[in-house]
This record gives C-alpha cells, structure tokens and sequence, in this order.
C-alpha cells in the first residue's frame, strides 16, 4: 500500500512538474540556456534553501525534512529522506559536489513543529550536515543509512542555544537570542576575493524587542576539510564535531525574525548576502536583504547593545541599497529567505515559495539578473 501511495505521488508530481514546464522557457545566459523557472512541491513543511548545479544541470531544494534532487524541469532525480530534523539553508561547492546544510533538532516550537513530543524528550543538537551529491542518485535515500550523509555536531551551538545570559542587568535565555543555525555558505575569508574557501554558518536569532544583545547577526566559520574529517553518518544523535569554531563575526542590521534564513556569498559583488524575515524592532529599517561586503577585513571594535561591554569581530555592510538615516544600516527590501544561488556575472537563481490550493508546499524557482536598483537589485528573466 505504502509503495502504492509513493507511485501515485510520483506521478503527481511529474505532471505538476510537465505544468511548469509549459510555462518555463530558456534563457540565454553566459553559462549556456537556462531555465526561467523550475518549479518542484511536496509535503507540509516549506522550501528553506536552494543550490543550482549549472555543471551537472541539476537543483537541490531543502524542504525541511527532506533533499530534493532535480533536472531544470523539476523532475525527480533524487533525494535524502528521513530527516526528523529543521534541515535549513544548503550551499554546493561545485568543485567537491558536496552539499552543505545546517540541521537543528530542537525543543523549541520548531521542533516540536517538525517531530511533536519528541522533540521535548530528546537531546538538543546541531550539525553541519555533509551531503555527496554524486551518491543522491535515487529517491528516497535514507540519510542515517543511506550512505550520502555526514554531520559535524557544533557543542558550542548548543551551549548557546541551553545557556542563560546577564545584559543591563536582566538575564535572557540563549546567548546572542540564539536559536540554533540556519544560512551557511562556502567562500573565501573577509577581506579577500580568492584563496582558501572557508564555510560561515549564521546562527538563527529569535525576534525579541525587549533585549539589546541580540542586534547583530553572528557568523561562526569553519575549515570545510576539518570540518568533514569530524563527521559522522546520523545514526545516532552522536557528538562528532569540532570543539568550537575558528572565528566569530558580527553583522550589526539590527534584530530579525529567526536570524538568517540564507546566506550565499556572490563573486561577482563580493558580497555575502544574508536573506531574513523582517526583524519588529521600530528603531531599525528592518531590510529583508542584507549585504556584507566580503572585500573588507574585519574590524575589533565594541559591540552595540552590550551591558557589560563586550568586543568582537565586526563586520561591514556593503555601501549599496538603501540607508537608513538614523542608523546608517543598509539594505534592500527584496526576497531571499527561502532560497538564493548566486550563478556569477549578476545571474541568481531565487526561491519564490507558497501553498498549493490543496495546502501543498512549493518552490517556484525563478531566474533574476543584477541591476543594482536600490529598492530591489533583482529584476526577473523571462
């Protein structure tokens, strides 16, 4: 019955998938024609990241539970099952083919979200999951046995999220509001445009309008190479993993609803982009879109919002977009929070997601080119 239900599920999808091939075209581009739109839907829980393999002419999408493997006309190729866990932003470094994505099991709302009761019973844990792409040849993989998936598990993640902090006087649950991870993304360190890649992991930061210490966004980076020889297959709830990350960094935008959502670092701009939900603060802009400028070092200076002071590796949001004047934060008011893959020369791949009538989850990935607008940099390429 079960292998019956599966099939006709396939079959669905497959005509979901030949509509959106009816109202996809090709686009050329300097990578070669590519599709204006790939479009995939399943199951209850939404689309959190996207990576595009213009190489091997194929899509990932994250949808929480699950990997999804496609063709650029959304039909299945492939995919990592299984998962009781929040599996968020994904990031391919082309040149290994290994997928990177942030998983969190948790006790929060999230969590109970995704895996009820147990969620409140079990350990809280955080990984860097470790995906090889050339494995994810089939659908429904199992990622604790099917051979295709490692994770690193973060402690200090942990830490932060279990820990009790003191600022101005008043003590707050989980350091820097920190709710787990979520963007991750593979590039080179700040202050360099090439070199060795380093992999940044953004913490997810809960939205609360009555603490200051949580206005920064805070980026953890890590050696891909050690990372992975930390890494083990999820069989368990194992605690495989590096004792604390190589750096810290801070991105001062002002409090969002659950941190970043999706981060990528774009060559072509130098920027790493860091996709929210708008944060609820009044003092702050509240941009969706967020740029660091990857050309500029860090700088030790002393964080905002800290009582007592507290210093740390500050970084710079790129002189583009709007400015806020009380603030001097800059930003767009664009879509980036389920899903954005930088191609290079200006071309992105970026998620529109929502609900089928029959409730559904989908992503309606579609093709946008740099124009540097300042209200919206992104225009679409039919």
């Amino acid at each position: 019955m079960i292998r019956r239900f599966m099939m006709v599920a396939l079959v669905a999808l497959s005509a979901l998938a030949g509509q959106a091939k009816s109202e996809m075209t090709w686009v050329d581009t300097p990578f070669g024609k590519l599709p204006s739109r790939v479009y995939y839907e399943i199951g209850k829980h939404h689309v959190q990241g996207v990576a595009v393999d213009v190489k091997n002419k194929c899509v990932y999408f994250s949808f929480t539970t699950s990997l999804i493997k496609t063709d650029y006309e959304g039909r299945l190729l492939g995919s990592v099952v299984g998962l009781t866990c929040h599996l968020g932003c994904i990031e391919l470094d082309a040149e290994t083919g290994k997928l990177y994505g942030s998983m969190e099991y948790k006790d929060d709302a999230i969590g109970q979200g995704i895996s009820g009761a147990a969620a409140k019973s079990r350990a809280n844990s955080f990984y860097i999951g470790i995906f090889d792409t050339r494995k994810i040849t089939r659908p429904d993989i199992e990622a604790a046995t099917g051979g295709v998936l490692k994770a690193a598990y973060l402690k200090e993640v942990v830490d932060m999220y279990e820990s009790k902090v003191r600022n101005a006087g008043q003590t707050y649950d989980h350091k820097y509001g920190c709710s787990g991870i979520d963007g991750v993304s593979v590039g080179p360190q700040f202050g360099k445009t090439s070199g060795k890649k380093v992999l940044n992991v953004a913490l997810g930061i809960y939205s609360d309008v009555n603490r200051a210490d949580n206005d920064y966004q805070v980026l953890l980076q890590y050696d891909p190479a050690k990372l992975e020889a930390k890494a083990r297959p999820l069989t368990s709830f194992h605690k495989y993993g590096p004792k604390k990350a190589d750096k810290y960094f801070f991105a001062y935008t002002g409090n969002t609803n659950w941190g970043v959502q999706n981060m990528e670092y774009d060559a072509y701009k130098g920027y790493w982009l860091l996709g929210v939900y708008n944060g609820k603060k009044p003092a702050f802009p509240n941009y969706s879109l967020f740029a660091i400028d990857g050309k500029v070092a860090a700088r030790k200076d002393v964080l905002k919002g800290f009582d007592p002071v507290q210093k740390g590796l500050v970084l710079t949001l790129a002189d583009d977009g709007m400015k806020d004047a009380r603030t001097g934060i800059r930003g767009w008011n664009a879509k980036a929070d389920t899903g954005i893959e930088s191609l290079g020369q200006g071309y992105y791949y970026i998620s529109n997601n929502g609900k089928t009538k029959n409730k559904v989850q989908y992503c309606d990935l579609r093709l946008y080119k740099w124009t540097g607008n300042q209200e919206n940099p992104f225009v679409e390429l039919k």
